[in-house]
This record gives structure tokens, sequence and C-alpha cells, in this order.
């Protein structure tokens, strides 16, 4: 009977070594092993980059070419919205002038999505103008990105603060 459990604690061990090895670790966080795809993360950086450049400028112009006409914005704290131009309207009027949007440098992670676009994973920061001494904690940000020609849009954005 006890070689019976040495054996089934070896295969335990076996499998968990078998698992535990598709998974990757960076600074003590395991991450999952999907495998990015360098050029497609190359751009969905730049739009991330394109689109914050436009919301930390309140450039609503570029903004509004940005969204889907189908868009969906989860907010943890300010449920879903799923008009672009209330959307666009609220960014204008609670954002424009007040708050910036910092990227937290290399946390962004991009997979596709077979047939319509990417999604874009990553952490960011945001600076209220009005209140420049408090700490900005970083929170995490997750965005689907639409694909149509040469073009990306974003239609999903999932949006978590602390």
């Amino acid at each position: 009977m006890k070689s019976i459990s040495n054996i089934f604690l070896i295969l335990i061990a076996c499998l968990a070594v078998i698992v535990f090895s598709s998974f990757k670790t960076v600074d003590g966080h395991v991450l999952s092993a999907l495998e990015e795809d360098a050029d497609l993360h190359s751009v969905i950086v730049k739009m991330d980059s394109v689109y914050f450049t436009a919301y930390n400028n309140c450039d609503m112009v570029t903004q509004a070419e940005l969204y889907d006409e189908d868009l969906e914005f989860y907010h943890d704290k300010g449920g879903l919205s799923t008009s672009k131009q209330d959307i666009l309207k609220s960014i204008e009027e609670n954002i424009c002038g007040k708050v910036t949007r910092e990227l937290v440098e290399g946390s962004i992670e991009v997979y596709p999505i077979n047939g319509y676009g990417a999604v874009e994973i990553g952490m960011h920061k945001f600076h209220n103008k009005q209140e420049p001494d408090a700490i900005s904690i970083p929170s995490k940000f997750i965005t689907i990105w639409k694909q149509q020609g040469d073009n990306w849009l974003i239609a999903r954005v999932i949006s978590l603060h602390n």
C-alpha cells in the first residue's frame, strides 16, 4: 500500500512539473505561456500611444476616429457605457485639461484574436492635475482592438481602478 502511495505522489509531482513548465515568470509573477506576435505587439503599442496622446491633449477628433461605433466601455466604478458619443462627451467634460494617463512601461501584453483583431492588457496610472500631490496607483486595463483593413479601432474597454 505504501508503494502505491509513493507512485501516486511521484505521478502528481510529474504532472505538476509538466503543468507549471508551460508557465513563465517575470519578476516573480506567473504569466501564461501564450506567445505574443512581435509585429502585432508593436502595432498595438503604437495605437495605444496614438490614442492616449490624443486623450492627454484633449484631441477629441482623433479619439472619435479611434473608437468603434459599436463601442462598449466597462468601468469598474462607472459601469457599462455603450454610447460612443456619451463617452466622448464625458471625456471632454471630465478629463480634458484635468487628467492625464501614463502607461506603466513594459506592462503591455498583446494577443491576436483570429479574424477580428487583438486584445491588449496592461497597466497605467492617471494623474489628476487638480490634485498634483496625489499618488497615482497603477491599475489594469484591457482593450479589444478591431482591425478593419489597415485601421485599428477600440471596440471594447475594461478599465479597472483601485
